[in-house]
């Protein structure tokens, strides 16, 4: 079931992915928050199975309460919950199979029923066969390091989910444009791209700044240096030979004009994830001056183009036996997760274990929590009543 959530700006959010409703939850206890701690180190690690991380933890410590409340000393616990978990993950390693990636057309069947089997309790859940092609497709056009900051993911009003692509390159939203933007080239075929951190508009004067002068003639001469400065900016940029300009900062109308003038295409106020993903893909560099542009920091790209869309790492040991079944909720009965094509990467299971019976341990532990009283909280306690000096009573 999904879970509606409102905070306290009155934004509404529905899901049902457990690192989604940790990270909008404002939790206070101390040893609630160790939950959506291990919870959001699961999603960075693995990206998936937040929700079973929690389910785990909570439950160890379910179990155990019954022994520590008889008296048994929590390190004796400790020293047991470590063991189980030693003995749990032997017993995965034990039922893993190893992919073959010598067949491609088998290694690739295995990694979209795994994007499925993680599909399975999102939202898209109906539509888990399209998208897990399409993310089985994303990593692994990723190279050996697998990046996975290098896959953005948009979002665009309208359509429906299988009007959804996959885009072999690096995407970004249209940003504000100026008049003049449409009048500028959609598609280069090999370009340089220039990737700047500077703006390109006529700075308004700050609210405390104040220029004194005698007459119009010195405030004519105050203009004309802004405009020559703009347009020695835009002049060095058209020089290096790009042909389409990202800046993470505003481009202003004139810029926009001057370069439609001239068949470039510019862009500002790109988000900076967008700007880095352009310079690892394409090359280049970031940079915050016009005056040092040149091939060398100039990206390069096959094909630049813009069009109209609507107004994980994969591990090698996957859990796959006979032995292993599971609650089909459809069939309200046990079925095999292996026929059922529920399979999931081993290393989910085992960084779950491992971080649930952590986090377990860490809370039992802890055997006295301690709060600094605030300064002047309620009933005044905390501070001492004033007094007359030299310890005299008031």
């Amino acid at each position: 079931m999904d879970k509606l959530i409102v905070d306290q700006n009155g934004k509404s959010t529905i899901s049902n992915d457990g690192a989604t409703i940790m990270k909008l939850l404002d939790i206070v206890h101390p040893a609630a928050k160790t939950l959506v701690d291990i919870a959001k180190s699961q999603d960075a690690e693995v990206g998936d199975g937040t929700t079973s991380v929690v389910l785990l933890a909570g439950e160890i410590l379910k179990q155990v309460k019954p022994y520590v409340e008889e008296g048994v000393h929590p390190r004796i616990v400790i020293k047991a919950v470590r063991k189980a978990t030693s003995m749990a993950l032997q017993k995965i390693d034990e039922l893993a199979v190893k992919i073959q990636k010598s067949d491609s057309g088998e290694y690739r069947g295995l990694l979209e029923k795994c994007a499925a089997t993680a599909l399975s309790s999102k939202l898209i859940h109906q539509q888990k066969g399209f998208f897990s092609k399409m993310v089985v497709d994303a990593v692994m056009s990723l190279d050996d390091l697998l990046p996975l900051n290098m896959i953005g993911i948009k979002k665009v009003a309208g359509g429906a989910l299988e009007d959804s692509l996959l885009v072999d390159g690096v995407s970004f939203k249209k940003t504000f444009a100026y008049a003049g933007f449409e009048m500028q080239p959609k598609t280069y075929k090999n370009p340089k791209i220039a990737l700047l951190n500077i703006e390109l508009e006529l700075k308004a004067e700050r609210d405390n700044a104040e220029i004194r002068l005698d007459s119009v003639e010195e405030y004519q001469k105050v203009v004309d240096a802004e405009w020559k400065i703009l347009y020695e900016k835009l002049d060095k940029i058209h020089a290096s030979g790009a042909q389409v300009v990202l800046s993470k900062l505003p481009i202003g109308d004139v810029a926009t004009q001057y370069f439609a003038d001239r068949d470039m295409f510019c862009a500002g106020r790109v988000p900076e994830e967008d700007l880095k993903r352009t310079m690892k893909a394409c090359g280049g560099a970031v940079m915050t001056t016009a005056h040092d542009l040149n091939d060398s920091v100039l990206g390069t790209c096959a094909v630049f183009d813009e069009r109209q869309i609507g107004s994980e790492s994969c591990a090698e040991n996957i859990l796959l036996s006979n032995c292993w079944y599971g609650v089909d909720i459809t069939k309200e009965d046990i079925s095999d997760n292996m026929e059922s094509c529920v399979w999931e990467p081993a290393i989910v299971k085992k960084n779950a274990i491992t971080a649930a019976s952590e986090a377990a341990c860490l809370v039992l532990s802890v055997d006295e929590t301690i709060k600094n009283p605030k300064a002047g909280g309620e009933g005044g306690q905390g501070m001492p009543m004033p007094g007359r000096g030299r310890g005299r009573p008031m």
